[in-house]
């Protein structure tokens, strides 16, 4: 499939937190830890906004499709962003705070260290658009740009019925955790570099 596939840039910030708003509406865990979608899209709000510091979201021209990257040298937030974690966490989710903060600190925890590689944070597809293989033919693009660097990539499956997906671009699952208190199962998936 050809797809027009552009870098996202801030001026793209609401585009591309709809469609993963969208994307991730019935999402297990994400919809365990942020029930409400407005809530939800809020916390996209944040973490799209901070993954833009980088060259590495993409997105269709129309934005059928877009993909969330953490570069190698790159965090998921900023030192500052970072500290405003808590916080935020207390005005999105209220009493559930701590909850959702261990989910957060199972991601960090269960996140590979040994070597340097790319992160998809997300990657999301409009609904009129799903089963047409977009989101897919677009995660295939990505790594063919960092199979151009000889890296390898890693990604956290939050919908155990998208592993098969993933499989079917060569990452392996490596890791799982759950969301605390017998919570969703959330797959960590490895890609070799080639």
């Amino acid at each position: 499939m050809s797809l027009a596939i552009r870098a996202a840039t801030n001026t793209d910030a609401s585009p591309v937190i709809d469609v993963v708003s969208e994307a991730f509406l019935n999402d297990p865990t994400w919809s365990w830890a942020f029930p409400d979608p407005v809530v939800r899209r809020n916390w996209w709000t944040f973490c799209i906004g901070q993954a833009l510091r980088y060259p590495w979201t993409f997105t269709t021209d129309e934005y059928e499709t877009v993909s969330v990257w953490i570069p190698p040298d790159g965090t998921e937030l900023s030192p500052e962003a970072e500290l405003k974690v808590p916080g935020l966490l207390a005005d999105l989710v209220g009493s559930r705070a701590a909850e959702v903060g261990e989910l957060l600190d199972r991601f960090a925890r269960a996140h590979p260290r040994h070597e340097p590689h790319y992160y998809l944070s997300l990657l999301g597809t409009k609904s009129e658009h799903r089963g047409r293989g977009v989101g897919i033919a677009l995660l295939e693009e990505n790594l063919t740009r960092i199979d151009a660097e000889h890296m390898p990539s890693y990604l956290e499956s939050s919908n155990p019925n998208n592993n098969h997906r993933y499989e079917g671009v060569g990452f392996v699952a490596v890791t799982t955790f759950q969301a605390p208190g017998n919570g969703p199962a959330v797959t960590g998936m490895w890609r070799n570099k080639r």
